[in-house]
């Protein structure tokens, strides 16, 4: 092989390596309000955090668990019922905080009953093998970990019970 050939081939076979061992990163471990932002069926729940000032909640130590509806739960929403979120802080606090627990229950820890939400309601959560869900919202995804806790995507929005 010619002398300048083989510098330029052992660069290129070092960029080559470089390229595929070099870009495998392991991912970065998120809080919970972090973890929601980078999952695409979540930017409605984030925005909605952002407006009631939940997100730096959710970066907190926690733990948490939280029952994330995803966008089409919150599409499913009437318009009138989202105005009204809108306008009332107070109203979209009382219902993100209704999906939030604290401290962490993954799936596999999810017994039938009733646990106690940060809104101060309690929501009935139910378990039948790998199939759970809370009040009448089925969990779509399971288990998405943060360092902080656990999130568990949802079919449904959650309203809590009237004073």
């Amino acid at each position: 092989m010619p002398p300048i050939r083989r510098p330029l081939l052992l660069a290129t076979a070092a960029a080559v390596l470089y390229a595929v061992v070099g870009c495998a990163t392991t991912p970065v471990p998120v809080t919970i309000a972090d973890a929601a932002a980078r999952t695409p069926q979540l930017s409605i729940l984030t925005k909605l955090l952002a407006d009631a000032g939940l997100t730096d909640t959710l970066r907190g130590a926690g733990p948490f668990t939280v029952f994330a509806p995803n966008d089409e739960a919150f599409k499913a929403v009437p318009a009138k019922t989202m105005t009204e979120l809108a306008a009332n802080k107070a109203l979209l606090t009382s219902v993100l905080t209704y999906h939030v627990l604290a401290g962490k229950v993954g799936s596999v820890d999810v017994k039938n009953g009733n646990l106690k939400t940060l809104q101060g309601a309690n929501v009935a959560v139910a378990k039948a093998g790998s199939f759970v869900t809370v009040e009448d919202a089925v969990v779509t995804e399971a288990d998405v970990v943060a360092t902080n806790g656990v999130i568990h995507i949802i079919d449904k929005v959650l309203m809590p019970p009237k004073p």
